[in-house]
Order: structure tokens, then C-alpha cells, then sequence
């Protein structure tokens, strides 16, 4: 194989590949007479059949795998002795192929971009600032309180009583479209918390002061998303009758609430919520820190970036901000999506640093543990009850989708292991203040 540098600028190189036709007879030579022995021909015996026979049976397709394996040989030398790694997989195409007969040379050029060199980073001097949030008595005894009124209970009211938000109505009701019932569109003994929003807008208030045993003619428009597309913006009338009001009674903040929740008594359940409310803040905390050491990292070291990983990175990102935007569309019919500047300057920002972590993990030896990886697959399939195993399937066999949910373990491995080596200072906050930490971060 003969191998030519036709570019070689910046982090972008090319080559053209020449496998010369005697090179690859000889590869089809030496692949039919190792087939020979086994092959089986009607009108021959096993292992008897001419070399003649079985190129004119075998010799097209074996040609295009020596010729296939050839080139994958070559490139993987090339890639071994010149010591670059293409960002993406390398562009292969056959120069001669629309002329090419057997017996010419076979011509490739093979383009890609190589990932840069990555300078040493020095993490010595990184100073981060760790907010620390503790959760006070208050705290824990409203998300008590929050427990007890998803545990509460309901009451019949006196007759005649008028209902009023947060009321419970027991209704039956029937709902209408010019004239006509709709799928969907009836119940018997539905109870239905007033202001819950559990309908669509409007149908809980004109249910505000009605009584138990009185009719009410609802009247509501769909709105214009509603997820039924033969009721968007549709007028409709629900005739509804109500059956009984009741009042809410919260639970009692006692033992009996601490055991629905799992709890041995009121005392230990407590300290579950004070336990997962400072997760939380330990979790939001995280957030803010590991923001804050990727803008120090952004700024430590310098590289040029290739453009391909930039612009695959910035229409990724163009593409999940339109669907963010355009939340009724789940298909991909929607034409192309163009990036913005903005766009390509945060796929730059992600691309450097993406290169600059794994430069990092590499020479830290971090890995990602098979256990890690199946703890990963496991909390992904909970989205997708019943259809479970099929999720596990296609992680399987989909080596991209394993590295999507590889990196993001992989990532913060590597920010742990700087945060450890880091000068880290912590301060303790109120809970507003984390939140405005938090939502800060969407700003920036």
C-alpha cells in the first residue's frame, strides 16, 4: 500500500491510499486457496474444486473484502505509525470507482480531522467557592406539613355548604362539541379538587360555590394545544352534576403519618426529610460548583478546535433548543435548523472542554466501572415503564447510545478528581440565596 500526504493544515489532513492490483490478486489468491479445502461444489469432490472454478464462484465477493479489509489495514497503520485521532470517523472514497475494473489499482483518499494536542493543564492554583446550606427546623416541618396535605382525607360538608377552592366535588358530567359527545368526555363520581388545575382553565372556577345535588352547565374552550387534536380550540359544554362537597382534613403530624411514608415513628421521619432536603442542597450546590470550575477551566489552556466536532456540536445544540421551544413536535419533519452564532460559540465552549476533561481523566487513569454503566442503564429505563427490557436491548447493541450515557459519568469522575485537588472554600448560605445561585445559572 502506497500512502500520499495531499493536506495537512491546521488539525485537518488528507492522504491518498494506492493498493496496487497485484497486491490485492494476491490477497483473493491466498484467501480462495485457504477456503479451498471446504468448499463443496456439485460435480467435485470436497476440497477438489479447480482454483479456476472458485474465483469465477467466489472471486467477485472476496475481491471487495480484500479490498475493504485492505484499505481498513492501511488506515489503521496510518493512524498507529502517525499517532492522530480523527474527531470523527474519516471520510474514505474511491477515486476510480465508477471506472475501476479489475486488475487496476485501487485509489482512496481518506480525509479527516485530527484531535489536537492538549497542553498540560496546571490545576495547582484553582480556588472554588462551595456553598453550604443546612436545613433548618422551618424547612423541615413545612415539607411535614406538604406530606400531610398529600396524605389528607376528606370530609362531607354540612348540606347546602357552598364549595371553595381546595374543596373536593364528587361529580358526574358529561361534555359536548357542537352538540355532540367526545371520547373521553364522561364520568360518574369523579372527584375533583377545586383548584387543582387538573381540568382545562376555567372548568374548576364556575364550580366555585355550587352545592351538592345542584346541575351546572360548564361552559370552556379547549386550548389551542391540547393534546386531543380533533378538541384544539374547540367550544364545549359539560353538563355536570354534583354529588357531594367536601371539606379537606389534612393528616395529623403523628406517628400513623410517619408509617404511610415508611417511617418508624414522626421523630425518624423527620430526620428523612431533613436528610433528603440537604441531598438536595448538596446537589444544587454541586451544580453552581462545577459551573464555576468549567468557566476557570474554559480560560486555563488554549487549542485550536476541530471544526467538524464544532459544527456537529452547535447543530446538536440548535436542534434541542428548537424542540425546547416547539414542545408539540416530537418528529424531525421540521426542516433544517440552522445555528446561530450563539449556538456555535457555546458548541465551542462544550467542545473545548470536552477535549480538555478527557485529556484530564485520561492521564488520571479514570474510568467508567461496568457497575457504574448498569446503574446508569437501570435509572434510564424507569422512563420507559413495561418497555424495560426492550430499553435494555438497544443498549446493548447500540454502542453510540452506551456512550451517551457513558460520558456524563465520565465527566463528572473527572471533576470530582479536580474538586479534590482544588482549593476549596466553603460558605454557608440560606436557602433563597442557593436558589438565586441556581437560577443564575440559566442566565449566564
Amino acid at each position: 500500500m502506497q500512502v500520499k500526504e495531499t493536506q495537512n493544515e491546521g488539525l485537518k489532513r488528507g492522504y491518498e491510499f494506492t493498493l496496487p492490483a497485484a497486491d490485492l490478486a494476491a490477497q483473493v489468491e491466498a484467501k480462495l486457496k485457504e477456503a479451498q479445502p471446504e468448499v463443496e461444489i456439485k460435480g467435485f469432490r470436497k476440497g477438489k474444486v479447480p482454483m479456476a472454478m472458485l474465483k469465477k464462484q467466489f472471486g467477485q465477493r472476496i475481491l471487495g473484502d480484500a479490498m475493504q479489509e485492505a484499505i481498513d489495514a492501511a488506515l489503521r497503520g496510518h493512524l498507529e505509525t502517525s499517532g492522530d485521532r480523527p474527531a470523527l470517523q474519516p471520510k474514505v472514497e474511491m477515486v476510480n470507482g465508477e471506472t475501476w475494473k479489475e486488475g487496476d489499482d485501487v485509489v482512496v483518499t481518506v480525509s479527516y480531522e485530527a484531535l489536537p494536542a492538549i497542553p498540560e493543564a496546571d490545576l495547582s492554583g484553582v480556588e472554588l467557592e462551595r456553598l453550604v446550606v443546612a436545613a433548618s427546623d422551618e424547612q423541615v416541618t413545612e415539607a411535614l406539613e406538604n406530606l400531610a396535605k398529600n396524605a389528607q382525607s376528606f370530609e362531607d360538608r354540612k348540606k347546602g355548604t357552598k364549595a371553595k377552592d381546595g374543596d373536593q366535588l364528587v361529580i358526574d358530567f358529561k361534555g359536548m362539541v357542537d352538540g355532540e359527545a367526545f371520547e373521553g368526555g364522561t364520568a360518574e363520581d369523579y372527584p375533583l379538587v377545586l383548584g387543582s388545575g387538573s381540568f382545562i382553565p376555567g372548568f374548576e372556577d364556575q364550580l366555585v360555590g355550587a352545592k351538592a345535588g345542584e346541575e351546572v352547565k360548564v361552559e370552556v374552550k379547549f386550548p389551542e394545544d391540547y393534546g386531543h387534536p380533533t378538541l384544539k380550540g374547540k367550544d364545549a359544554i359539560f353538563e355536570t352534576t354534583v354529588k357531594a362537597v367536601k371539606a379537606p382534613k389534612p393528616a395529623e403530624l403523628d406517628d400513623e403519618l410517619a408509617k404511610k411514608f415508611g417511617a418508624d415513628d414522626l421523630e425518624a421521619l423527620k430526620t428523612q426529610i431533613r436528610e433528603r432536603l440537604e441531598a438536595e442542597f448538596k446537589g444544587a450546590s454541586r451544580q453552581i460548583l462545577k459551573r464555576a470550575l468549567l468557566d476557570k477551566l474554559d480560560g486555563l489552556v488554549k487549542f485550536d478546535l476541530p471544526e467538524s466536532l464544532v459544527e456537529a456540536e452547535a447543530a446538536q445544540i440548535a436542534h434541542q433548543l428548537w424542540h425546547e421551544e416547539n414542545p408539540e413536535d416530537h418528529g424531525h419533519n421540521h426542516g433544517e435548523i440552522e445555528p446561530t452564532e450563539e449556538h456555535k460559540s457555546l458548541a465551542e465552549r462544550r467542545v473545548r472542554l470536552g477535549l480538555l476533561l478527557a485529556e484530564i481523566g485520561q492521564k488520571a487513569e479514570i474510568t467508567v466501572s461496568d457497575q457504574e454503566m448498569t446503574q446508569a442503564v437501570l435509572r434510564q429505563a424507569r422512563q420507559y415503564p413495561g418497555q424495560e427490557r426492550a430499553f435494555f436491548e438497544f443498549i446493548q447493541q447500540n454502542p453510540q447510545a452506551q456512550q451517551q450515557l457513558r460520558a456524563p459519568i465520565f465527566e463528572d469522575k473527572v471533576v470530582d478528581h479536580i474538586v479534590e485537588g482544588a482549593k476549596v472554600a466553603d460558605k454557608s448560605v440560606t436557602k433563597e440565596e442557593l436558589e438565586k445561585a441556581i437560577e443564575a445559572l440559566d442566565t449566564l
